[in-house]
Formats: structure tokens, C-alpha cells, sequence
């Protein structure tokens, strides 16, 4: 094995509101001890998240920052302290945000939140899927538990997606409707989004411009059980206060620019969560390792064709040019399903 590895790097002292802060450089490779699993990356997919890192990073000077946070690729070497991977096991994960990323040719990754690769796809459609089934993952099952039956109540849950096209709401499509009876309602607003959710199974799909509300009104649906709020949360969330049912359950991912009112949800008693899929790793909490069987059982859905991966965009090599034109895409929020890069 060499001792340094390319990597495309984000240096925070120059340029940091721009994609153009990526380039190209190499790096010594780091050394597996404890959990750690060395990682040979193969493919790599850009989410939203690796552009809000660079975008809100304060200027400071020192190491070059390595950004990325998923990736498929083979174990290399392995920490005393492994037990659940092997070398030369393929494997993908999101990793740890607070840790050099995947934009590099060996990356670091505590094993408690690495999965076995699916065998039955490539390395780019792989990339594509880990930071956003775990997102949705634990959005359904663990904050909203939408798999828990509801007492007192024969009718299945009723979940809105707001935002449904993108990456997180693409995984959460299918989750969905592999693991649960809930009646998927998924917003998208334009033709070529509204088309993919169809594809992904959604019951219904609605046009969040057009107002939450006016859309489910539409449809005939009086209030809904569960809602993932994916984006722009201050815009629709007095839509949602009017639409949840009593009791219900609302989880967001975003950060809303606006002040939310709270209070109006305390008459229905209904909940309102956050989900970061990095709060395991961030605070090593007891149940990290739930990640690494998560992220196995989604890999054993695609297996079994219940789940497909959301690559859409495949933009070359892993370079900082690539890379650039990668951030700005998600940074443009038009985009459907995932973007991925492979190979060095």
C-alpha cells in the first residue's frame, strides 16, 4: 500500500462560499486502530449536507478539510478492537461528520455504522444510498414510528413526504411501502419530479407550491398521521398544524429560516422531532451499532428487489472539477434522486 492517496480537499481559508474552494491534492493514508476500519473508496455520492459543510464552515487556516459522507468501497485494513468486518469485504456507509470524509482514496470509518454492500449493484448505485436510508430510516421507524401499530385505530398510518424527490425522500418512498401499510401522499412540484415519486410507489403526489393544504384537500384527504418534513418546514408548517391529526407526529430535517410556532401544535398533543443521521456517531451514543444492522437490512432489501438505488446523475471520476460541478447542483435544489461520482 502507498503512504499517501489523492484526495480532493476544501480549504476553509480561501474562497468559502464557493465550490471552487474543492481541489485536488494528496494526503499520507491514515492507520485503522479501535474500531476503525481503513476504507479503499470506490464510489462516492454528493448530498446537500457536504455543500451546508463548505458553505458554513468559518475561515480559519490549518489542514485542508476533506469533505464526503458516502461511499462504497472495500476494507483495507482493520482496528484491534473489529469484530462485525473483514478485509476485503465490500461495504458502504455515510461515515462520521466530524472525520475526514470520502473525497479521498482511504477514509477512516468506525465499523458501527458501516454496512454490507448489496451485492446485486454496482459500486456507483450503491454510493448513492447510505446517508439517505439512514436518514429515512430512522425518520420512519425511530422518530416517527410509523411501524408501531396505533391503538384504538384499524386505519393504516397516512405519511406525507414534503420534498419527496430528492435523496431522503426517495429511500423513504420505498422503505415505506416495503416495511409498512402506510399510504404514501409524496410532494414534488415539477413534471419530472412528480414522475419519479410516482415511479418510486407514492399513493399520491401533490404540489407543495400550490399549498399543503389546497393539495391534500385536492386529493380528499382530511388529516394525515405522520409528516417528513424535508424542506422549507416554515413555509408549510401552518398547513401542517391545520392537516395533522390529533396526536400525530411531525419530523424535519432542514433548518427553518423562520420561527416556528410550537404552541399551535399543544391542543392536538402532537409531536414534533428532530432526525440528524449524525447524532450517533457525533456522540458515540450506546446505540451506534444500530446503524451498521440498518444499513445491512436496507442492503438486504435491494438484494431482494424491494428497494432500487436513486442514482441519477453519474458525473465522472472523483476530482475536484467533478466535485465542483456536483456541489452545485445540490446546491441548486433541483435536483431528482442522487449524484455520484467513481474511481480515481
Amino acid at each position: 500500500m502507498p503512504s499517501t492517496m489523492k484526495a480532493v480537499v476544501f480549504d476553509q481559508s480561501l474562497n468559502i462560499d464557493s465550490p471552487q474552494a474543492l481541489f485536488d491534492s494528496q494526503l499520507p493514508i491514515p492507520q485503522a486502530k479501535g474500531f476503525d476500519l481503513l476504507i479503499e473508496v470506490h464510489a462516492i455520492s454528493v448530498n446537500p449536507v457536504d455543500a451546508k459543510v463548505r458553505l458554513r464552515a468559518l475561515p480559519e487556516k490549518g489542514e485542508p478539510k476533506v469533505l464526503g459522507y458516502d461511499a462504497v468501497g472495500v476494507v483495507k485494513q482493520v482496528g484491534e478492537d473489529v469484530s462485525l468486518l473483514k478485509v476485503g469485504q465490500a461495504v458502504f456507509y455515510a461515515g462520521d461528520i466530524t472525520r475526514p470524509g470520502s473525497y479521498s482514496e482511504y477514509q477512516l470509518v468506525d465499523e458501527r455504522i458501516v454496512g454490507h454492500k448489496p451485492k446485486n449493484v454496482s459500486n456507483a448505485q450503491a454510493a448513492a444510498i447510505p446517508l439517505t436510508a439512514i436518514t429515512a430510516w430512522e425518520i420512519l421507524f425511530e422518530r416517527l414510528l410509523i411501524d408501531v401499530p396505533a391503538k384504538h385505530s384499524q386505519k393504516p398510518p397516512v405519511l406525507l413526504i414534503t420534498g419527496a424527490a430528492g435523496g431522503v425522500g426517495s429511500m423513504m418512498i420505498q422503505l415505506a411501502k416495503a416495511k409498512t401499510d402506510a399510504i404514501v401522499i409524496a410532494s414534488a412540484s415539477r413534471d419530472e419530479s412528480q414522475e419519479w415519486v410516482k415511479e418510486l410507489g407514492a399513493d399520491y403526489v401533490i404540489n407543495h407550491h400550490k399549498g399543503i393544504k389546497n393539495e391534500l384537500e385536492r386529493i380528499k384527504i382530511e388529516e394525515v398521521s405522520h409528516i417528513a418534513s424535508l424542506t422549507h418546514t416554515h413555509i408549510h408548517f401552518d398547513d401542517y398544524v391545520e392537516m395533522i391529526k390529533p396526536q400525530g407526529k411531525i419530523c424535519l430535517i432542514d433548518d427553518p429560516t423562520e420561527p416556528l410556532n410550537f404552541m399551535a401544535l399543544k391542543g392536538k398533543s402532537v409531536s414534533l422531532i428532530w432526525e440528524l443521521m449524525f447524532t450517533r456517531s457525533l456522540f458515540k451514543t450506546e446505540d451506534m451499532i444500530e446503524q451498521h444492522h440498518l444499513l445491512n437490512e436496507v442492503s438486504q432489501l435491494m438484494e431482494a428487489g424491494k428497494v432500487k438505488s436513486t442514482v441519477q446523475l453519474e458525473l465522472g471520476t472523483i476530482n475536484s472539477q467533478n466535485l465542483i460541478q456536483a456541489h452545485k447542483k445540490v446546491e441548486s435544489e433541483t435536483m431528482v434522486g442522487k449524484i455520484v461520482l467513481e474511481g480515481f
